[in-house]
């Protein structure tokens, strides 16, 4: 009798159904239950998996989507690399259009996996044709037989996280879940995970992470998008200096602002006491757990559930470098992290 071989029939099968892991160490002068949905474990190492693989699916049944055809987005890097993934199985063009302000591990990444990318000035308006998103637009229009995924907009990116990731959590939490927190860019992820588990219990609260230089905790509050909240910040994939419709405002509690700083240390930190090798916008949402804590926002009885998007290899050249996390003065007297030096054996 053959035997039957235990194998996927590509990688795509391995989106989704990421692990959920209990926070100990870095958690431990918090309030509550800490645990954390780690993203990459996702084959692209990313929860952007997830929105990628669904939206072309569906353009697929639609027969948007042929051989040959071309994909184009803007992306800070994660969802790009996704894109470019499940292009390379489908057998699509990817084109990108992505911010400066991305890693160039990132974009090296994105050029690794086949991608044409177009890196676009990150401190420009949102309507400047120099801007990623109407680089993106204009790409779209000149090249024959493309889709523009347009993630800000699209409210597959939504329902994406709604039909995977927010079940999930339901299911490894069995139904015990009292609060998410989840960072805030394009907000599908913190969007679609709220719709699903507002569901279930609408008592679970929705906390987002912004960060300071994006107008998204401002508009949230007020329905005003205030220029003057907008100036230059380092996390990438958070805030935005748009309000994407791609977030449903309507389903999240609160927003909490976190620094570019206070973010970096963090995402280290966890490295050193959690043993998780994870990103920037990572070390933001636990920052933030450290900030509503303060707040107290948790008790005992919480159990709370903190995304972690995306994997610490993608910012070696940022906040894992001792030389760039120096560049940016995060280095300091009020900051008690002393950086690791390299010893050479001569």
């Amino acid at each position: 009798m053959k035997k039957q071989i235990n194998a996927h029939s590509n990688i795509l099968d391995l989106i989704g159904n990421t692990p959920l892991v209990k926070l100990n160490k870095i958690a431990a002068p918090l309030t509550g239950n800490f645990y954390a949905k780690i993203e990459s474990f996702n084959p692209g190492h990313s929860s952007k998996d997830r929105v990628a693989s669904y939206i072309i699916d569906n353009a697929e049944s639609k027969g948007i989507l042929k051989p040959g055809s071309t994909i184009i987005e803007t992306t800070s890097g994660n969802t790009g690399f996704s894109l470019a993934m499940v292009s390379i199985v489908k057998g699509y063009k990817c084109i990108l259009a992505v911010s400066s302000k991305s890693s160039p591990d990132k974009i090296d990444m994105l050029r690794s996996m086949g991608a044409k990318v177009y890196v676009c000035p990150a401190h420009v308006s949102a309507d400047d044709p120099r801007s990623y998103y109407e680089v993106a637009k204009r790409l779209h229009k000149e090249t024959k037989d493309s889709i523009y995924i347009n993630q800000y907009f699209n409210e597959l990116n939504i329902e994406a996280h709604y039909k995977t990731t927010g079940p999930e959590i339901w299911n490894q939490t069995a139904g015990s879940i009292t609060h998410l927190v989840a960072c805030s860019g394009t907000g599908g992820t913190i969007s679609g995970i709220a719709r699903y588990l507002k569901e279930q219990n609408p008592d679970v609260k929705i906390l987002g992470v912004d960060a300071y230089g994006s107008v998204l905790k401002k508009y949230h509050e007020t329905g005003e998008f205030d220029h003057n909240e907008v100036y230059p910040y380092r996390i990438e994939g958070l805030g935005k200096n748009l309000i994407p419709t791609a977030t449903d405002f309507n389903c999240i509690d609160r927003y909490v602002k976190v620094s570019d700083e206070e973010s970096a240390h963090m995402a280290r930190k966890i490295a050193h006491t959690e043993g998780m090798f994870v990103g920037y916008t990572s070390g933001a949402a636990m920052q933030a757990l450290y900030h509503m804590n303060t707040e107290g926002e948790f008790d005992e009885d919480s159990n709370v559930v903190v995304i972690f998007p995306d994997h610490g290899s993608r910012y070696m050249s940022k906040v894992y470098s001792n030389e760039w996390m120096e560049n940016q003065g995060f280095f300091d007297t009020k900051n008690a992290e002393t950086p690791e030096k390299i010893e050479y054996i001569k």
